[in-house]
């Protein structure tokens, strides 16, 4: 178990970095290993606290998109039903 524990401690190579930016890169594969990432207990702490950050600016983004579009959405809605008068 302490071998394994510490297996998890030590940096990741530029290898490692690389295979997990091109599994990150494949559309729905990369969203979701995103969660194995973060919580799989087997991971490297880096990679983990690295997939942590990614979820949490992937879900500030989401909702900040979210509050524009409504925001933006009910203005165009907005000018659109003003245009009905002329």
């Amino acid at each position: 178990m302490e071998e394994i524990q510490n297996a998890n401690q030590k940096p990741m190579s530029v290898k490692d970095w690389l295979v997990t930016l091109l599994i990150m890169a494949i559309p729905l594969v990369g969203f979701i290993m995103l969660f194995v990432y973060a919580f799989g207990n087997n991971e490297n702490v880096n990679k983990q606290n690295w997939a942590k950050a990614q979820l949490i600016v992937l879900a500030i983004v989401i909702g900040l998109m979210i509050v524009f579009i409504s925001v933006f959405g009910a203005i165009f809605a907005s000018a659109m039903a003003g245009s009905q008068n002329y």
